[in-house]
This record gives C-alpha cells, structure tokens and sequence, in this order.
C-alpha cells in the first residue's frame, strides 16, 4: 500500500536502474544508401519500436526508398533529354507511383507515418507504453 502525503527526500533519492535498448542494427545485405536510410528511419523512432519481426519490413521499405530515388534521378534527367520518348516517359513515372505506393503501405504497417501518431483532430498522440495509473 502505498504511503500518504508528500515523498521524503530519501525516497526521491534512490536511484531507479534505467534500462539501455540498443536501436536495431541494418541487415548485411543492404547497400550503403539503403543503411543510410535504415538509419535515418530508425533514429526518428523510440529504441524499442522496431523488432525482430518488422526488420524484413523495414529492409524493404529503405530498398524501395532508394528505388525511388533513383527513378525520380531517371525522370529529371528524361525531362531534359529531347530523345527520350513520351512512352519511355510514362514507363518511368507509372514505375514511380507504383514504388510510392509501396512505401506508403510499409511505412504504414510500420506505424511510421503521421496517419499513426496524429488523430483525428490534429493532436499527437502520446507514444508511452505504460498507461498513467501503471506508475
């Protein structure tokens, strides 16, 4: 049962022991701009948001990431280059909606969109995992 009125000073003073959750680690077979993008995504999130069982979720959303990089590096340089054909031209850019829809749905099934951490009324939504009466 816990105690009325205000904390002592010796109570306040003991030191709780902090947990250290190490932020997952890119897979091996991703090239360096797809760890870059691993990083950069993993970063953005709480340590312990990502597990073992969204890392090949998460591998192929960097791999699309740069697949997409590398279509939109394609479509600027058609769009100065006169011997590009419309048709080529349309190939690329159905290529490149076809890769953001991919990584719409990934970075959904993630929850690492604002769709997942704002409501309806523009607030954020609060992240913690333990419920404020839990202590």
């Amino acid at each position: 049962m816990k105690q009325r009125g205000r904390p002592s000073a010796a109570s306040l003073a003991i030191a709780v022991p902090v947990e250290v959750v190490e932020r997952v680690r890119a897979p091996h077979d991703l090239n360096d701009e797809e760890t870059e993008v691993w990083a950069s995504v993993v970063n953005c999130e709480p340590a312990d948001w990502f597990t073992q069982s969204t890392i090949p979720i998460l591998a192929q959303y960097c791999r699309h990431v740069v697949q997409t990089r590398r279509i939109a590096e394609l479509i600027e340089r058609g769009t100065s280059d006169p011997s590009l054909e419309v048709k080529d031209y349309d190939r690329l850019l159905h290529m490149q909606q076809r890769e953001s829809a991919i990584i719409v749905v990934l970075a959904t099934k993630m929850r690492i969109t604002n769709q997942s951490i704002i409501n309806q009324r523009g607030n954020k939504i609060s992240r913690s995992r333990k419920k404020p009466w839990e202590g």
